[in-house]
C-alpha cells in the first residue's frame, strides 16, 4: 500500500503525526508512507524509522495557490498512492490529494471538505481531547473508533531514532565539554513571553545545576538567541563557562541529535518540549497560560508543572519582561527537586 500524508506545519504537531504513521505500520507492514510537509520538518521526518520519505510542499504556510495545488497533486498521479491522510484542517490542505485522485482520502471534516475528502470523520472534540487521539484514529475505521476509548491501547507515542555516532560527531562539532553531564534549556516559546518560564528562574536553576558539576546547554531558534543570553548572563562569572548557548546556532537536527545527548531537558511549552519527549528524556515541562490538556509531553519520563487550570490566550503577561503571573510563581526549587526525582528514577530502572 502506497500512502500520502499531508502533514502539519508545527513542531509539535509534527512529533505527535507519527503516532498515525506507527499506528499505519501495525496495520499494513508493507506500507509506504510518504508525508508532504514544509521542507523544514525533513529533519523530524527523517528520524521516523515508519516514513518512506519526505515530500517538500512547496506552498507557504497560509497560501491557498489553487492552481499550484492543482499542478502539484496532477505531479503526484503516476505515484498511484492508494489513500491519503490529511492532517490539517483547512480547506487548501485536502486540494492536493484530491487533484492527485487518490481513491481513498482521509481526515477530519475541518473546514466543510466534503468532496475534497471521501472517508470523511466529524469530530467531536470532547471525543478525542488529545490531539496524539485525533491523529491515532484516523489510522482505523471510522465505524471501529468513535471515542479515544475505542483506541487500542497504549496508543502508539513518537519515537525518534538518533545514533550514539552521531552524538559524538554533534558535541565535537560544537565543542561540548564531555566532563560534565549536559542538561537542556529550552527557553523559548513560539508566541511570545507569556509562555516563557522567567529567564531568572532558568537562571538559578542553572547556577545550581552547575555548582553540583552538570553543564547546562540552551536551545531554540534563531529568536529565541536573546533569551538564552538573559540566561547565560545571569549567571555568575564563574559558571557562565558551563552555559552554552546554542539557540539559533543549530539546524533542526543538530537541535535533535544535542538533546538526545542531555542527562534530562527543562522546557517551555513548545515544539522542541516534544522532540525531548520523544526522545524519552527525563523532561520538566513547564506551563502557565498554555495547557497541557490538548497537546501535554507524550512520555512517561516528563513531569508537567502547572499552577492554574483552564486555557488563557495571552501572549504577553502583565509582569516586568512580559511574563506570566502563573509562570513565574513556579519556582527554581520546586523544578530542580521534579528533575531529581525523575533523574534517580531513571537510574533505578
Amino acid at each position: 500500500m502506497k500512502i500520502l500524508v499531508i502533514g502539519p506545519s508545527w513542531v509539535g504537531d509534527m512529533m505527535m503525526s507519527q503516532s498515525l504513521y506507527r499506528t499505519l505500520k501495525v496495520a499494513h507492514p508493507d506500507a509506504q508512507i510518504d508525508v508532504m510537509a514544509p521542507a523544514w520538518c525533513r529533519p523530524l521526518l527523517d528520524r521516523m524509522p515508519e516514513v518512506n520519505q519526505a515530500l517538500a510542499m512547496p506552498l507557504g504556510h497560509g497560501a491557498l495557490e489553487l492552481g499550484e495545488r492543482r499542478r502539484l497533486g496532477i505531479s503526484l498521479r503516476n505515484e498511484r498512492y492508494q489513500r491519503a491522510y490529511v492532517l490539517p484542517n483547512s480547506f487548501k490542505s485536502a486540494l492536493v490529494p484530491f487533484f492527485a485522485r487518490i481513491p481513498v482520502r482521509t481526515g477530519w471534516r475541518g473546514e466543510m471538505r466534503y468532496g475534497l475528502l471521501n472517508d470523511i470523520r466529524v469530530l467531536h472534540k470532547a471525543a478525542f481531547p488529545l490531539m496524539v487521539q485525533r491523529y491515532a484514529a484516523l489510522g482505523y475505521d471510522a465505524a471501529q473508533i468513535r471515542t479515544a476509548t475505542d483506541l487500542p491501547q497504549p496508543i502508539l507515542w513518537p519515537k525518534l531514532q538518533v545514533s550514539e555516532a552521531e552524538v559524538i560527531a554533534v558535541k565535537r562539532a560544537f565543542s561540548v565539554n564531555n566532563d560534565r553531564p549536559l542538561i537542556g534549556f529550552c527557553p523559548g516559546a513560539e508566541f511570545g513571553p507569556a509562555k516563557r518560564w522567567p529567564h531568572y528562574h532558568y537562571a538559578a536553576l542553572a547556577e545550581k545545576l552547575i555548582a553540583e558539576g552538570q553543564q547546562v546547554v540552551l536551545f531554540g531558534s534563531a529568536k529565541d538567541h536573546a533569551a538564552g543570553e538573559q540566561i547565560r548572563l545571569a549567571l555568575t562569572e564563574n559558571a557562565q563557562p558551563f552555559c552554552l548557548n546554542l539557540a539559533g546556532k543549530t539546524s533542526l537536527d543538530q537541535a535533535v541529535v544535542m538533546i538526545a545527548a542531555c542527562n534530562a531537558v527543562v522546557s517551555n511549552d513548545s515544539g522542541l518540549m516534544h522532540v525531548a519527549a520523544a526522545l524519552d528524556k527525563p523532561l520538566v515541562a513547564l506551563y502557565g497560560p498554555s495547557s497541557p490538556d490538548f497537546t501535554p509531553p507524550l512520555s512517561h519520563q516528563a513531569k508537567v508543572i502547572r499552577l492554574i487550570t483552564g486555557y488563557h490566550k495571552v501572549r504577553k503577561g502583565d509582569a516586568e519582561e512580559g511574563y506570566h503571573q502563573s509562570l513565574i510563581d513556579i519556582q527554581p526549587e520546586q523544578v530542580y527537586q521534579e528533575l531529581n526525582l525523575l533523574l534517580s528514577t531513571r537510574k533505578e530502572q
